[in-house]
């Protein structure tokens, strides 16, 4: 996996784990969890994309 496909993906967890994070201490937002999709779908488009 080159470099930045492994960023992407590191960013994509870290998101995850944020996102998760907020929503248990804050509650729930809608926007995050669409806004982690997007990242999500455009990581798989650029490991898709290498392979």
């Amino acid at each position: 996996m080159p470099g930045s496909a492994k960023a992407m993906t590191a960013c994509t967890v870290g998101g995850l784990v944020v996102v998760t994070a907020y929503s248990v201490g804050l509650g729930s937002n809608g926007w995050l969890w669409f806004g982690w999709v997007v990242l999500g779908l455009l990581t798989v488009g650029v490991l898709v994309a290498r392979a």
